[in-house]
């Protein structure tokens, strides 16, 4: 079943996003297996991000090389709102 990950971390800055996706592709981690979206979106001072995973292990998998990255940047992601995929619907 797929999950929706939500996250709304006050810390996230462009800056910080930027350096932690180069980092991650840097280590080959990023995209990572089964991630099916990814979207940051929102004005400046309050940007957040979407997800959408094949599976909540996938998701959980990645966390683990994620987080020691997010912390090194200075992004504290907080606690995800993780939700029941029912449906996608692309063009």
């Amino acid at each position: 079943m797929s999950v929706l990950a939500r996250f709304t971390p006050r810390s996230l800055t462009i800056q910080k996003y930027e350096e932690a996706n180069r980092r991650m592709e840097q280590s080959g981690v990023w995209p990572p297996d089964g991630l099916e979206y990814h979207v940051l979106f929102g004005p400046d001072d309050d940007l957040r991000v979407s997800e959408i995973w094949d599976s909540q292990e996938q998701l959980d998998a990645f966390a683990e090389h994620l987080m020691p990255v997010l912390a090194d940047v200075g992004i504290e992601p907080g606690e995800p709102e993780l939700l029941e995929v029912r449906n996608i619907v692309k063009r």
